[in-house]
Formats: C-alpha cells, structure tokens, sequence
C-alpha cells in the first residue's frame, strides 16, 4: 500500500492555457491526446463529481470535483470510478500505461486501485486488486484481489522449465485417483475488509461471494476451499468488526448468495462439490441472522436448481426472489472409438459427425441458436419466496419465460416472445405480454403480439397499466380490469410524426408515475401530459408551448429508483429538457407536477445533456456544448439549474487551434419537402471562397448543430480536422419513402448539395461523400443516380439487397430479411413479393453508371452486414473497369476496433479525399495497390 498527497489539478493540467500563441494546424497527434470525459458519478449527498477524462489514445486521469466548494483533485491513471455515498472516499482503477497495455498479456498488466479521501487529497494505493467496491452507507472498502497464480508458488524456487515439470509432475502424482482439481469457478481468492475511519483490516481468505446490506450491519461472505474441502457462510459484524461462520459443509460448494437490505436474512444456493459444476444440481438455503435458523429448499416436482440460479431480495425484505430450472444434466459427450470395432461401426462413427440441420419449422435459424446458446444455458426462471408464509411462487415457465423485476408487491409484468420467434425473421420482434400474481403465479394475458420496444409500464403500486397501442394511450385498472382509452378524444397524434419505416409507428413514451397511483404522464412529440387514473381526465402538463414553439419538452434530472418506475408528487417541480426543432437547441425549463405551464430557465442556443442526479440531494450535473465549446461538466440544484457551477474546463484544449463554427442550413429536397442541414464552416472560412465539401449523413442530422465534434479516429470523418484542413462539413437529413429508400436520399443530397454551391461556400468540383452502415448504403447508391460528387468512401455498405436479404447479422445470428420488409432497409415487402424494388434500390445493377471514383471499407469479421456485399460492389466496379479501390481491414467487426486500423483508416481516407477534391498526389496505395505479404511471426 502507498501513501502519498495529492497534486493540485492546476498544476498538472497537460494542455495550454495560453491564449497568446497564434493558432497552429490540428493534426492527428493532437485528436489522438484529446481528452473526452465519460460518464460522471455522484454522491448521494451530491457534494462529490468523479469523472474520468479519456484521451482516444493515451492514459487517462480521473478528476474529482466538489459541488459546494472549489476544491478539486485528480487521480493519474485513474478509471472506472466509484464515489462512496457520503463522499468521504473516492476509487479509481489505476491503468497500466499505454506502452504496457500494448505491450504485454492482460493478465501480466499490473491492478491496482487509488482510494483518494476527498477532505484531504491523500490517495492510498492498492495493489494486486481486482475489484473494489464500496458498503452501502460508504463506511467501508472491499478489496477483492486477483487470484493467485498457482505458478507464483514456484518463482523463486526455479525458473528452469526442466525443474518446472518435475515439480508438476510430483503435484500430479501426490494426488489421489479420487482427487480432480476444482474448477476455476469453484475456487476463490482473498479479500481485505476496510473500516475507512481507522483503516482497520480484515481479511479472508478463498472467497467466492460477497455483499453487504443496506443496513450497514454485515458483511456476508462465501469461503469455498478445496484440498481439504471447508465451505463456510462467514457474517461480518461491521460494527465490532469481527466475523462468524454461521454455515459450514465438508463437501457442498456453496454458489449464489444475498443478504436482505435489513440484515435479518442471508440467502444462498449450495451444490455437492464432488459433481461437475455443468451437471450440479443445487438447493437453496436460507439463513435467518436473528435466530440461527436455516431453512433448505430442494427441488420440487418441477423446479431445481443451479449453478446460475441468483437470489436476491426485494427491498423491504419481505420477498427472495430465486430463479430455477426445469432440470440439470451434465453436459453430453460425443461418442469415442473405445476399442477397434468402433472405428468401422456406423452407429460410433456418424455419432461424431459435425453437423447442424437448419430445419423449416425451427423457432429459431441456426446462426440465432448458435448465438444465443450461451445466454439459453444459464437462463433460469423467476420465482419468489415470501418470507411470511415460507410460501415459494413460481412466476416465469418455459412459455412465459421473462418476467420483469420489480419492487411491485401484488403484480409484475411478465412477456413472451415464444409465439413470435420464427416471424421475427422477417416481421420484427414481438410479446404478448401478461401480469403476474406474485401470491398464486396466475398470470392474465394483457397485450397480444405488442411490438417489444412498446412494452407497457406498471404504476409503482401495481394498481395500474399504461401502454401505447395504434396511436394511442390506454390506462388499465388491474383490480377491475377496465381497459381506457386516454388520448381517444384528443387531437394531437401520440404516433411517431416522423416515422418514416414499414412498420407501426411507435408512441413517445412514458415520463414518470405520480408516487401514490394517482397520475400518469405521457409525451406527444412536443409536449407533456398528466392524467389522472381515477377520472381519467388529463391535461396537457406543458400547456402546448411545446407543439406551439416547436420544441419537445421531456422531463430530466429525477431520481433513478433501482426496480421502479420513475415518480414524482402532487405539486413537485420538475426540470423540463426543451429541445427546439427550429433552432437545434436546448433549454431547460421548470414545471409543476398538478399545474399548466412551463418557465424557461436556461438561456443561449446550446446542447444541454443532464448527466446525473444525486441520490439524496437536489444535485444535478449536466453539459453544456457547441461545435466551439467543448461539453464541460456543470452542477447545480435541480430547482436552480440557471446558477450552475463550472466543474471542468476542458474547453481548454481548444486554445491552441483555431476552430470553425456550424451554422443552420435549409432546403427544398426534390419534391419539395423542406429539409435541414448543418453546415460546418472551415477554419478561418473567407466568404466568396468555395471550398471542398465533405459530406457525412445517416438520417437525421441537424439535431448535431450544436453538438461539439467527437475528437476521435473511427469510422466517421474527424469533422474538426477536415475543417482545420479547408474542408467544409454538410450534414443533411435524410427523410425516406418506403418502397424507395435509395431515391428518397438522393433527393435530400443533391438539392441540399446544390444549396450550398448557390450559396458559394462549396465548390461544385470537389464535393465528396462518405458513409457508414446505412450511410454506406446511401453514400454507395448516391453515385450511381448522380454525378454530383467527385469522390466517394463508403463504409460497411449493402451493395445488393437481393442477396443482403437473406443473408445474416453475424453479431446476432439474425436474418437480415426483417431490416427489409419492416426496419431500415424500407422496402416493405418480401423479396419475391417485389423484386424490382430490391433491384432498384440496389447500388450494385447500376455499377456501370457510376462516374464518381470509389473507396469500398469493410472490416472481414462484420457482424451487422456480411462484408460479401463490399466483395459484391468492388467486383462488378472492377468488372465495369470502374475506379474502385477496396480496404479489407482484417478481424475487424461492423465499427472497427483495433487502434492501427481506426488511425490507418483515417489517415486514408483523408488521403482519397486529399487527391481527389483537393488535387493532393495520390499515395503508392492508391495509385499502385499493395501486394499480398505475409510478415514474420513474433513467438
């Protein structure tokens, strides 16, 4: 352990301040250092903000700044923050340095933790550390650490392999026929209890579990060692700070474990050791803290349990919730040939076939079953305890396996998706949806074949259901059963004004429950509405400023509540986020939960993005950000966000460059609909120049206005740099029609294009085009209906939707055919119910029209769209004697991942544009090619 003070963040800030200096070029040194923080963390009493700041390639550092004082610290290396919820003590992971992390095996990279006392700025260093956590009412740290290695034992002993296999080889032989060494998962490592006031220790030894109550009275801790085999339930008492076996077996591993929130009760599921952990059936064991009394659940006539089978309990102690399985087996074996008649016997041989048979009548196709094994193997189905009665409930089966967990004491919400598996290929996903009786397990059916991402809400005291359906919102008395119609009367549309695909428009879903059932609220695209359940009467909450002003309003900055909906009172205020389609800005704004009306309490055309809400304090911390303002973070009471307090300033890093601005663009697409666009100006832009032009699209994109550039390398352009560089950036919306998805973004493209050469800042010579995914797609089909660019990269593209169609989604193991006849693809039929949409739309039957030189990217490990269709598109370019150049980054997935390809891509792609917009030679790669080489192997 270290111990060492802190250096004031001023001090060791890595960028420049200095507003002297003439600006000076971005280059890709500079993105790569540029730092971008991550999501912030609060206390509960919201007095302490630890954020980490990550650069795109480098070492980060975590910052610890304080709401109501101007301290601030920060911890080198640090990530993964944690903040205990007094705000006393803060924990960061400490990085290895880039070098090491490039340079060595991940298990060879040091762990360790910093443990930073926020009164002082003293840090304590951890070493060894796997996990860190804090108790619940932040009085103590657990540190679990890395398990040891059984080959440390021999380190010092010998480092000479020959004495390295005589020593295994004695370990073999000393032990015992009878004797197997314990799975990995059975076996623990040592944890170190610390009470933070007295940095007392305590320490155990072979822990495989552990958590502490809500309460602040225990610790709860499994201890499973094997040779010789002890298994113990140990109980810290964190007041007196000593420990307790309370539960010991000689030959049953012990497995999940739960401790209520009040301390009375432990839970945990236990297994004989001897058996393998695949095929070892377990029981439930519940241990009462008070009078030392365990209870034991088998199995029953139906339900077992297992190795993945987890407890925990509700949060007012009175429920253990448990999840079983219908059976356990051990893990099938394929036949072997045991003796010279097995090699020529049909039956031995063909059992060890390879084979998966793909059937027509299968729920789901065999890529999807194949992914999904996995997670299949260790789902378990829900049932729950009640303390009370000693009474166990079944709530989830095979056919209505998914129950959703809440803190709900009468119902919860139950689906199933089992109806709808083989339609999901090609008509999206589906559940009919039930509630469940948490006393009996009956379960009344309420929605059937409801599109899964419009899932119904239950009211925080199960008296209700609320859910969206064709247009509009209904309210469910449970008790009585009655279905209303809230919004059937009502004018304003609560589908999606926007939705542009072949499927049911979805609704806007659900702000928070009045806490006692009263009231529900709801969202139509600009405003918000309050009903009560009762009278089913409502009003609209925000008074149609939103649809009067255009602006949509949602409520932000509540409390999150683990396992319940959000609620707010009678009479509470509430912080509203006004995002306004005409300007692209955000404002936030104060409403009263009861009354009309909303008051605007923020001013400045910016990007607000609340980040964070404190547990038990009104703190709230947010970003404020602009293409020329970097998105610092802010605190503030959430009833007075206009006085926010600066607590990072990170903008800094700008002050060595020059930097544009982005500005509003509006135009008429090709028939006549009105679109917007964002136009990003080139550094020190001179007006009456036309410059090169990049443009980067996907959907809608004017919601980016005021969005400050992501300073990265991927697959996207660096907008900020290609500005740097005398690049214009347009990015435009796209709206489609369905049936005509390729047309539909040209339209937008070339008239929002043409907008910006009439208005003289883009030259029509050299306007280049580059998309990912879907953009791909687009970018792709663009060029050949228009001769408008000079130059295309597209990333990741459907080439031909005859073939994409049927192919699969790599990452899920789904069919592509449902993308097309309901999701983005927008055809919205089959492909033999209309075949010459897929034609049409399809860039790869027009490969002979494209005048516009071509840069095809794809990582070969694509998990989203089979990189077959880049193959597709360069080979018919090629065949058209085209000008077409392909990048086959390899084992990379749909977003390349690896570092050197990201940087490579990017440092090309600049290239391809460089040459063809800007008249730049073009490399040896793309005036020559590369050959095929293969490099040396490192041992």
């Amino acid at each position: 352990m270290k111990v060492f003070n802190l250096i004031p963040l001023a001090i060791c800030l890595s960028f420049s301040a200095s507003s002297v200096a003439a600006p000076r070029a971005l280059t890709i040194d500079d993105i790569m250092k540029f730092e971008t923080l991550q999501q912030p963390i609060v206390s509960d009493n919201g007095n302490v903000i630890a954020v980490q700041a990550m650069p795109d390639r480098g070492d980060s550092r975590a910052l610890v700044r304080f709401s109501n004082s101007n301290k601030q610290y920060q911890i080198e290396h640090g990530s993964n923050v944690k903040v205990s919820t007094d705000g006393r003590f803060v924990l960061a992971n400490i990085e290895a340095s880039l070098f090491e992390r490039e340079t060595e095996k991940s298990d060879d990279l040091p762990h360790s933790v910093v443990l930073l006392a926020t009164d002082t700025g003293n840090q304590q260093q951890f070493d060894n550390v796997d996990t860190a956590i804090f108790s619940e009412d932040g009085a103590y740290l657990l540190l679990k650490y890395k398990p040891a290695d059984a080959s440390d034992d021999n380190a010092e002993v010998s480092t000479d392999n020959s004495d390295k296999k005589i020593i295994a080889e004695k370990a073999k032989n000393e032990q015992t026929e009878d004797e197997k060494p314990a799975d990995k998962k059975d076996v623990g490592t040592s944890i170190t209890l610390v009470k933070l006031a007295t940095n007392e220790q305590l320490s155990l030894d072979n822990v495989t579990q552990y958590t502490f109550d809500k309460a602040g009275k225990y610790l709860a801790v499994l201890q499973n060692q094997h040779q010789p085999t002890s298994h113990n339930l140990t109980l810290v008492k964190l007041d007196s700070f000593t420990r307790e076996n309370v539960f010991n077996s000689d030959n049953e591993q012990l497995e999940s474990l739960a401790i209520s929130p009040d301390g009375r009760f432990v839970a945990l599921t236990k297994g004989n050791d001897s058996v393998e952990r695949y095929g070892r059936e377990h029981e439930l064991v519940l241990f009462d803290v008070n009078s030392k009394k365990l209870r034991t659940y088998a199995k029953d006539n139906r339900w077992s349990y297992n190795q993945y089978s987890s407890v925990q309990f509700s949060k007012d102690s009175q429920r253990l919730f448990v999840g079983r399985v219908p059976s356990v087996a051990q893990q099938a074996e394929q036949a072997k040939y045991n003796n010279a008649d097995d090699v020529v016997n049909p039956d031995v041989i063909t059992a060890q076939k390879q084979l998966r048979v793909w059937h027509g009548d299968d729920a789901k196709i065999k890529p999807q079953e194949v992914k999904e094994y996995a997670k299949e193997l260790k789902r378990t189905y829900l049932a729950v305890l009640h303390l009370d009665t000693n009474k166990m409930v079944q709530l989830a089966d095979q056919d209505i396996p998914d129950v959703t967990y809440g803190e709900q004491t009468d119902y919860l919400l139950a689906s199933t998706d089992v109806p709808y598996q083989k339609m999901i290929t090609w008509a999206g996903f589906y559940r009919d949806v039930y509630l469940v009786n948490l006393r009996t397990g009956n379960k009344q059916q309420i929605l059937v074949q409801q599109p899964s991402d419009a899932m119904p809400t239950l009211s925080p005291n199960a008296k209700y259901l609320a859910y969206y359906q064709q247009g509009n919102v209904y309210l469910r008395d449970i008790l009585s059963g009655r279905n209303v119609n809230l919004t059937q009367n009502i004018s304003s549309p609560f589908a999606d004004e926007d939705h542009d695909y072949p499927s049911e428009a979805p609704g806007y879903g659900f702000g928070p429950w009045l806490s006692d059932d009263s009231g529900v609220t709801f969202y139509d695209k600009f405003d918000m509405w309050q009903f009560d359940t009762s009278s089913h009467k409502g009003f609209m909450l925000t008074n149609g400023e939103g649809r009067k002003n255009n602006t949509q309003f949602r409520v932000v900055g509540l409390v999150k509540k683990k396992r319940l909906p959000a609620t707010v009172t009678q009479g509470q205020q509430l912080l509203l986020q006004g995002y306004s389609h005409t300007t692209k800005a955000d404002t936030f704004y104060a409403a009263t939960v009861g009354n009309q009306g909303v008051a605007a309490m923020t001013t400045g055309d910016s990007k607000l993005t609340l980040l964070a809400r404190a547990n038990d304090a009104n703190t709230v911390v947010f970003s404020k950000q602009r293409y020329d303002l970097y998105p610092d973070l802010y605190s503030a009471d959430v009833n007075n966000v206009q006085n926010a307090k600066q607590l990072t300033t990170l903008d800094a890093q700008r002050n060595d460059f020059a930097w544009g601005n982005a500005e509003l663009v509006h135009w008429r697409d090709g028939d006549g609909v009105k679109m917007d666009g964002v136009l990003i100006k080139p550094t020190n832009y001179q007006a009456g120049k036309a410059y090169p032009t990049m443009v980067y699209f996907y959907r809608f994109m004017s919601d980016r206005l005021h969005a400050f550039p992501d300073m990265k390398l991927n697959h996207r352009p660096n907008f900020a740099w290609y500005a740097d560089n005398g690049y214009a950036i347009f990015l435009p919306d796209i709206r489609f029609e369905i049936g005509y998805p390729g047309i539909s973004s040209v339209k937008a493209l070339t008239a929002g294009v043409q907008k910006l050469i009439e208005m003289g800042v883009t030259d029509p010579d050299a306007v280049g085009i580059q998309g990912h995914s879907w953009g791909g797609y687009q970018s792709a089909y663009a060029v050949t209906q228009t001769n408008i660019f000079k130059a295309v990269v597209t990333g990741a593209p459907v080439s031909n939707m005859t073939s994409a169609y049927s192919g699969i989604r790599h990452g899920s193991g789904l069919a592509r055919q449902f993308q097309y006849e309901t999701g983005q693809s927008r055809i919205g039929a089959s492909l033999f119910a209309a075949p010459q949409k897929y034609i049409e739309n399809s860039p790869i039957f027009y490969a002979d029209r494209i005048q516009t030189p071509m840069m095809i990217m794809f990582g070969d490990k694509d998990d989203a769209v089979p990189w077959e269709q880049g193959v597709e598109l360069y080979l018919a370019m090629r065949r058209a004697g085209k000008d077409v150049v392909f990048l086959q980054y390899q084992d990379e997935p749909h977003h390349l991942k690896k570092y050197p390809n990201k940087l490579d891509y990017s440092i090309k792609m600049k290239q391809y544009f460089d040459h063809y917009l800007k008249g730049e030679p073009a490399p040896q790669w793309l005036s020559q090619g590369e050959a095929y080489q293969e490099y040396k192997k490192v041992d």
